[in-house]
């Protein structure tokens, strides 16, 4: 029986949702307190430039595409999808290093940097493509719910796995600095240190060199652009600058929420925005998690991110460009052990317009500068400013070039934008960590426990950060909603 399902928010994991929702024949509204859809994927347009707000990696090629054949679709129905190549740079106080896109470059690049390199990085590889295979066809498509959803064939027999670290998998095989860097780098993509995240997710790894990295032409937000026709030919109805500031709950179950101050009755909720803010909505005793339990958790950083236009094409740059010329380990501290602002922090920096000529006028770039961060410091115009000049200064030297008079404008985006626009809990940017004890059935759960027909989804909950897990999260919740409420 079609069940009336209002989804609060409107970002990956809230988009996913609704259209596997409106699929099993419900009907569904989603509400969006923003101007715009897409939550922490957003865009900002200016003079012509445009800019992602939020992600700006496409990974994973094969997840976006398994969603969309989910509903007899494809990608490329909605968007155009281009290779990176190189896939992005690595700046290093005395070299770049260039990862190409695909395997024989990379391990060329890793020859000239520490000879007979090539050979562990294959073995390493391959066994992550293993690992990659078992966590996003088996793992990351279970719901969460029990700590048996782990115990597997695959998972048994690569325990050692899930107690070890990526950090001592790679130290193990590898000598060179730059190349463990390289190495440890995307698991930061799951919001953790590379010492507190399990070797089996070294499947982040395979994400990286074996698959690559892509871009869809436009920029990201072309996604959600996709994933809101997808769902508006579905019949989900999408409504913006609606706020729900209540759930209204009796005897354990939700009756109604309070949009823009008006009641409205429904048979399910599903809240796709931030789990932390979405329980203060609710009266306390039906909420699951203290304000200790989040403060206890590990986040993922918060960002401090800088969107310039500039009036001359950059040199010496690619798409992705990551400045490793500082301490990696004394920033990851900085960001969990010790949070402060940091000393000399990594940046990355994204210039789609050198492969999209669509993202800024011709003869001009646009620039996206991001610093991670710790969740919860303080942030303020003045922390902002000296900021931006410590790493366009590093910037300027690093690429051997002026860029400070080509600046046309410059916006800013930190801590108190996400609290502001995302209800963002201590205004962190990537959800939960997956750390060893935030993995699978250990992290937030997608059902309440406490109110029958109230769910979860997004990146504080299962499976976890980034967009591919949070288009996975949508369908698992759907799932559950489907196996609880069929009849």
């Amino acid at each position: 029986m079609s069940k009336s399902i209002a989804i609060i928010g409107s970002g990956f994991s809230a988009l996913s949702a609704a259209c596997y929702l409106a699929k099993n024949g419900n009907t569904v509204t989603v509400f969006e307190k923003n101007e715009t859809i897409g939550g922490r994927a957003n865009q900002l347009k200016k003079e012509g430039f445009t800019f992602d707000i939020g992600p700006s990696w496409y990974w994973m090629p094969d997840v976006f595409e398994n969603f969309f054949n989910d509903f007899s679709k494809s990608a490329s129905d909605f968007y155009q999808l281009d290779k990176l190549n190189p896939a992005y740079k690595v700046f290093f106080s005395d070299e770049t290093v260039t990862i190409g896109n695909h395997m024989d470059n990379i391990c060329e690049e890793f020859e000239r940097i520490e000879p007979g390199s090539s050979v562990p990085l294959k073995s390493f590889i391959l066994k992550a493509q293993t690992n990659y295979n078992i966590a996003i066809n088996k793992i990351v498509l279970k719901p969460g719910v029990s700590p048996f959803e782990l115990v597997t064939k695959d998972t048994i027999t690569r325990v050692d796995q899930f107690f070890g670290t990526i950090s001592s998998q790679v130290r193990k095989k590898f000598k060179n600095p730059k190349l463990i860097s390289i190495l440890e780098f995307p698991v930061l993509f799951l919001g953790a240190k590379p010492n507190k995240t399990p070797s089996f997710y070294n499947f982040m790894n395979f994400a990286d060199f074996g698959l690559g990295t892509w871009h869809p032409k436009g920029g990201m937000y072309e996604i959600v652009k996709g994933m809101k026709n997808l769902a508006q030919n579905l019949n989900v109805e999408i409504r913006t600058n609606s706020n729900v500031t209540k759930i209204i709950v009796e005897n354990k179950i939700v009756t109604s929420i309070v949009v823009n101050e008006i009641i409205m009755k429904y048979d399910i909720v599903v809240s796709g925005a931030d789990y932390h803010h979405s329980e203060t909505l609710l009266d306390k005793p039906y909420r699951q998690y203290s304000e200790a339990f989040w403060d206890k958790k590990t986040f993922a950083p918060s960002s401090l991110l800088f969107y310039v236009g500039f009036d001359k094409k950059i040199k010496n740059v690619n798409h992705h460009n990551l400045f490793f010329d500082t301490n990696f380990e004394k920033h990851a501290q900085e960001i969990y052990d010790n949070p402060k602002w940091p000393d000399d922090p990594l940046f990355y920096a994204n210039f789609p317009s050198v492969t999209d000529e669509t993202m800024a006028p011709q003869g001009k770039e646009a620039g996206f500068f991001l610093i991670p961060i710790a969740p919860g410091i303080i942030d303020t115009k003045e922390y902002r400013e000296h900021y931006f000049e410590k790493i366009i200064n590093r910037f300027e030297k690093i690429t051997h070039q002026k860029v400070k008079n080509s600046i046309i404008f410059k916006e800013s985006f930190c801590i108190n934008d996400f609290i502001e626009k995302y209800n963002s809990y201590k205004g962190n940017a990537y959800g939960m960590a997956n750390t060893l004890s935030q993995t699978a059935f250990l992290r937030p759960k997608l059902k309440s426990k406490k109110v029958n027909n109230l769910y979860f989804t997004g990146q504080l909950t299962v499976p976890g950060p980034g967009v591919p897990p949070a288009l996975i999260s949508g369908k698992l919740v759907a799932e559950l909603i489907k196996k609880h409420h069929s009849n």
